[in-house]
């Protein structure tokens, strides 16, 4: 599927955004979609997970942007290097940026915009929903870290579940060790103490990353798919986009 590629500055920062939108007749509801960790080696362009991703939300009518998150380091800069420095209050206008365009982009319905991501991503998603209350809906897929702080000065994401105005979906595989199964209870109880509505789906023989096809050793099939259908299905209650 094509799609197009739009630069917006974060605090004197150019940032790609990656924008993918369904046929027919809008207006359309919207997905952010932050992208996981190996998208900062070389870019969004060479995440094939993250892009065949954005593109099965798109192909089920669903208009995506899927910031590029490390633009504030190199792009040939070590990994490490940006998962040392990376920093929430950097992030946060990123992620608004990204939900300024897409909410800006013509046939795309800005009252309609969910966010969604996986590992690092899944994070990522979870502060994007604790930041902007226009977020209608949030998909956590075996995000991890969300009870470590990321930059000096800011607190743990998950003691900022009281912010969240939206439901939240989640999937986590039982084998998983970040998050491990005793984080995801702790995320559920963060989210319940809130009083946000959300629901948490765990799979048996699945560790991290089970839907990344791209990953063999880790890909998981059938909780890949299960999982696929039971997000696409909640996204279309709440965005009001029936699934395909």
């Amino acid at each position: 599927m094509a799609h197009r590629i739009e630069t917006v500055n974060v605090n004197g920062s150019p940032m790609e955004v990656f924008l993918f939108e369904p046929k027919g007749g809008g207006p359309h509801p919207g997905i952010v979609m932050c992208q996981h960790i190996p998208g900062g080696h070389t870019g969004v362009e060479n995440d094939a997970f993250t892009l065949k991703s954005a593109e099965r939300y798109a192909e089920n009518g669903y208009a995506v942007a899927v910031p590029f998150i490390f633009h504030w380091w190199p792009k040939t800069a070590d990994i490490q290097v940006k998962r040392d420095g990376f920093r929430d209050d950097w992030t946060i206008p990123d992620l608004n940026a990204a939900f300024g365009l897409l909410a800006g982009t013509r046939n795309v319905d800005g009252r309609r915009i969910g966010i969604v991501g996986h590992c690092w991503g899944g994070r990522v998603s979870w502060l994007g929903a604790c930041s902007n209350p226009e977020y209608r809906v949030c998909a956590v897929f075996y995000g991890g870290r969300i009870k470590a702080v990321l930059g000096a000065g800011n607190p743990p994401a998950i003691e900022l579940a009281p912010r969240i105005r939206c439901p939240v979906i989640g999937f986590f595989g039982n084998e998983d060790q970040n998050p491990s199964p005793e984080d995801v209870d702790d995320y559920d109880k963060a989210l319940t103490e809130a009083g946000v509505e959300h629901v948490f789906h765990r799979y048996d023989g699945a560790g991290h990353a089970f839907q990344a096809f791209n990953a063999k050793d880790r890909y998981r099939h059938d909780a890949s798919e299960d999982a696929w259908r039971k997000v696409l299905a909640y996204f279309g209650e709440k965005l009001g986009r029936r699934a395909a």
